[in-house]
């Protein structure tokens, strides 16, 4: 049986609400690039980047890398802040449940190497001029979204389903 404490809760509560608002941004940002783009006269070769590249990044952002691995693990971690947060987990809530710390090892380094990536990625699509790197960000647009809905429907499920289980890779000091 799980005990939840109040504390715990808001800061599980924050830690999702953080998530979703830092997605949710980068949706909002990211989609005006995409609007403009498909605002400008595309021929055939613009429509299949877009299509090809909004199937990749459905698949490998939404479903691989949100469905499959990051949103079960966050919503984990957020059922471990519920049953009993430290004010310092509350306040750090979304980057605990990210990943950022209190996490194994290995965790906290793909957090922090993927975090990188994405850096990169994000510094090299400014120099990607329109429609292009409108209609690239529109594969991006749909794997964030993904990543949003899935996060929530398995946080959902972690304080709905007593069978729910996924590892939330927790440092040796916090199990």
């Amino acid at each position: 049986m799980k005990h939840y404490t109040v504390t715990g809760i808001i800061a599980a509560l924050w830690g999702v609400t953080g998530l979703i608002l830092l997605l949710g941004f980068a949706v909002w940002r990211l989609g005006g690039n995409m609007l403009e783009a498909l605002q400008m006269p595309l021929n055939w070769v613009h429509w299949l980047v877009f299509a090809v590249f909004l199937i990749f990044m459905a698949y490998s952002e939404g479903y691989k890398g949100f469905q499959k691995k990051f949103s079960p693990r966050f919503a984990a971690r957020a059922r471990y802040l519920s049953q009993g947060a430290t004010p310092v987990l509350l306040v750090l809530a979304p980057l605990f449940c990210m990943g950022y710390f209190g996490a194994t090892k290995k965790r906290i380094i793909a957090t922090f190497a993927l975090t990188a990536m994405i850096v990169v990625f994000i510094l090299s699509f400014q120099f990607v001029p329109q429609p292009w790197r409108g209609l690239l960000d529109a594969g991006v647009v749909v794997g964030l979204i993904w990543g949003m809905i899935s996060t929530v429907l398995f946080c959902l499920k972690a304080f709905t389903d007593e069978k729910f289980h996924c590892d939330p890779e927790l440092s040796d000091t916090l199990r």
